[in-house]
């Protein structure tokens, strides 16, 4: 939780960033370092964030089942779906990582 607050500010400075980056390239190269620094903050989130969305579908499987909702052998079913849902913060985290390393081979061959 104590990351939400520097999260959404960095996820504002990165839209800001980007935004800049369109009117004036040039900005956002010479920038770019801190570019790398508000992304790899949106990338550590995202990784901390992990074993919470895993957990969260979890317990909302378990509450399911205990409230009634599903029957036991819809269970499977469920199972699959929120793996489903929980996976796709995987592919966002794997995302951001991919485009923090393409940030900073930008970086490295700028100053070639």
């Amino acid at each position: 939780m104590a990351l939400v607050p520097v999260t959404s500010f960095a996820s504002y400075a990165w839209s800001g960033l980007v935004l800049l980056g369109f009117i004036v390239p040039t900005l956002f190269y010479k920038a770019i370092g801190i570019a790398i620094a508000i992304f790899a903050v949106l990338t550590l989130f995202q990784v901390v964030t992990l074993p919470v969305e895993f957990d969260a579908s979890r317990r909302a499987r378990e509450r399911l089942l205990r409230l009634g909702f599903i029957q036991r052998d819809e269970q499977v079913g469920v199972s699959r779906v929120l793996n489903a849902a929980a996976l796709t913060y995987v592919a966002a985290m794997v995302a951001a990582l991919l485009q923090l390393l393409h940030l900073i081979t930008i970086a490295r061959h700028r100053d070639d």
